[in-house]
């Protein structure tokens, strides 16, 4: 098994490296203080292909492979969690879904206009009463009785990431009450602006505060059969395979900020003095250093382990699932340790290491929490 990174892997991190040290560093902070989505940015993620990263060419996208995903997310959440978290859900989620399922029509329709930058993409699946248990979700899709080419969605939908700046929203909703629930719901897109489609409260979050995070309100929004994504009533069992890549993503997610946290950690340690001599040079700080990067490399094997079979073709839902679990926390833990070495310094806002600690959080919570993720590798490792 090989799943070392090429030449051009290499060449793509160094790239999107550079780009957030330039682009995103300076601004970072001011972003998370302001609690400000920044829209400023989203040009020159689209002139760098950060937009269109799974969009095949011919719909004006970059094109790139999985483990290029992975890497572009995670060298940006080296620097801003709340960027990165941007990243991953419109290509991972939003246009993926689309890329996935959708009608060639459809994918004319938003796809570049996602790749270029011009509409933004959000997915919504979760809701206030249904979040682990997704499938049993509530916002209903009807068809329209006097326009049988139209359905009528109502419902609300919680924690969608882009859902007042995107473009457009991806919308899981049960058409057919008479089955199982996984098997009565369906997706469509809905235009930003179309009637009846409103971000209804914005959300004050812990981490990741520049992200766009907001409840959606559905009140008898129109959509044409056109803008279904998917067969009727598939649209769940799609959704489980848009969750298998959307975790790998969320694993390259921590794992930059774990990277992040430890780079700060080590610079810290080699400048800060205690007792006339760097604190790096005493034990219980070498020990947490290596505590760190031996985790951080252990999650980054799993996660590259997981893109590579995803890229091969190949089933990757365990490993995928396994990656998340152990790099989301091995994340926190390792933003939690260099905090603990910056002392109280750590624990102001002049330094970064408190926002990556705080933003590594919803590795843990969002494409499902950790408990599910030991749910489905135990299933899979059951059902072998």
């Amino acid at each position: 098994m090989d799943f070392s990174l090429s030449e051009h892997h290499e060449f793509l991190r160094k790239t999107v490296r550079d780009f957030a040290r330039v682009e995103v560093l300076p601004h970072a902070k001011k972003w998370d203080e302001e609690e400000r989505f920044p829209k400023e940015i989203i040009p020159k993620l689209a002139e760098l292909g950060l937009l269109g990263i799974r969009i095949p060419e011919t719909y004006g996208g970059s094109g790139m492979d999985v483990t290029s995903y992975a890497i572009c997310v995670e060298e940006i959440a080296r620097i801003d969690g709340s960027l990165a978290l941007t990243v991953a859900s419109h290509n991972g989620l939003g246009t993926g879904h689309i890329l996935g399922f959708a009608t060639e029509s459809v994918k004319q329709r938003y796809l570049p206009k996602a790749a270029r930058g011009e509409w933004l993409a959000a997915w919504a699946l979760t809701e206030p009463g249904s979040g682990s248990d997704s499938a049993s979700l509530r916002t209903t899709a009807r068809r329209s009785s006097s326009s049988p080419g139209q359905w009528i969605i109502n419902g609300t939908k919680m924690f969608i990431t882009q859902g007042s700046v995107g473009g457009f929203c991806v919308v899981l909703a049960r058409t057919n009450s008479d089955v199982a629930k996984q098997k009565g719901i369906t997706a469509f897109v809905v235009e930003h602006g179309t009637k009846g489609f409103t971000a209804s409260k914005h959300l004050e979050k812990l981490g990741c505060r520049s992200s766009d995070t907001v409840e959606l309100t559905f009140d008898e929004v129109v959509v044409s059969d056109d803008q279904r994504v998917g067969e009727v009533d598939h649209g769940f069992l799609d959704t489980m395979k848009i969750l298998d890549g959307g975790r790998i993503s969320i694993a390259a997610m921590a794992l930059g900020l774990g990277y992040g946290a430890l780079d700060m950690a080590i610079s810290y340690a080699k400048d800060r003095k205690q007792f006339n001599r760097p604190i790096a040079e005493f034990q219980a700080v070498q020990w947490m250093l290596a505590d760190t990067k031996t985790e951080l490399d252990a999650a980054s094997l799993l996660t590259y382990r997981a893109a590579w079979l995803a890229d091969l073709g190949r089933p990757f839902t365990k490993e995928a699932s396994m990656a998340k679990l152990f790099a989301s926390e091995a994340a926190t833990r390792a933003c939690n340790k260099s905090l603990q070495i910056h002392g109280g310094y750590g624990y102001t806002r002049e330094f970064a290491v408190e926002r990556h600690l705080r933003d590594a959080k919803i590795c843990e919570i969002g494409e499902g929490t950790s408990e599910v993720q030991r749910m489905v590798i135990a299933r899979q490792l059951l059902a072998g």
